[in-house]
């Protein structure tokens, strides 16, 4: 892969608690995050994959890669944004989410969009 500077792409997160698919006493906490792409750069950008590092608070660590997000590979315009929601499942209350995405330049520059670290917490757990 070719590596070149990230294009402007900028990253935001939202996080909920599910509390009707999450099983406490066993160990089984479910979130749903919502994920805005923005292209706020000069270049159109395809996104190829995603790489996850999903870490719960006793230090478990999973490693989740793939293509695309949600069944797609958006082809995301300079001023435009691409919006999904998706999940993920840990054995704590509290957790750590971070990773990238693989992109690709409609003239053929790949680069890497970091997804900065966020939080998953159960309400009323973190101040």
């Amino acid at each position: 892969m070719n590596v070149t500077d990230t294009p402007e792409i900028a990253i935001e997160v939202e996080t909920r608690y599910v509390e009707d698919q999450s099983q406490p006493g066993a160990d089984r906490y479910v979130f749903a995050y919502t994920i805005t792409i923005s292209n706020t750069g000069k270049a159109p950008a395809r996104l190829l994959n995603r790489h996850w590092v999903i870490t719960d608070a006793n230090g478990k660590v999973q490693e989740v890669r793939g293509e695309g997000v949600v069944g797609e590979q958006p082809h995301i315009q300079p001023g435009e944004y691409f919006q999904y929601t998706s999940g993920a499942v840990i054995e704590t209350p509290v957790g750590t989410m971070e990773g990238e995405y693989e992109m690709i330049t409609d003239d053929g520059r790949t680069f890497l969009a970091p997804i900065p670290r966020f939080t998953l917490s159960i309400p009323r757990t973190l101040h």
